[in-house]
């Protein structure tokens, strides 16, 4: 069974729980989980990498490969 397929079968069960105190735990497993996962998503960049991020900015400015702010608002606002 793929993950998608697994996670439907899960909030189907979730919905059916009447509860409080399981929905309370399942809650801080999750809010836990998320916490850990976050902190090991999150790798340092090198030097190198700082860099080489630093140059292609540059180079970016230099050629006109910006957004303007104004462009990037407009965009934000039609997301919401």
């Amino acid at each position: 069974m793929d993950i998608h397929t697994r996670k439907i079968e899960f909030i189907q069960e979730f919905l059916k729980v009447q509860n409080e105190e399981v929905i309370n735990r399942l809650e801080k497993i999750l809010r836990k989980e998320n916490k850990t996962s976050k902190n090991e998503d999150f790798k340092p960049m090198t030097i190198e990498e700082f860099n080489e991020r630093i140059d292609k900015s540059m180079d970016d400015s230099k050629n006109g490969r910006l957004t303007k702010e104004s462009d990037l608002k407009a965009k934000i606002e039609k997301w919401i």
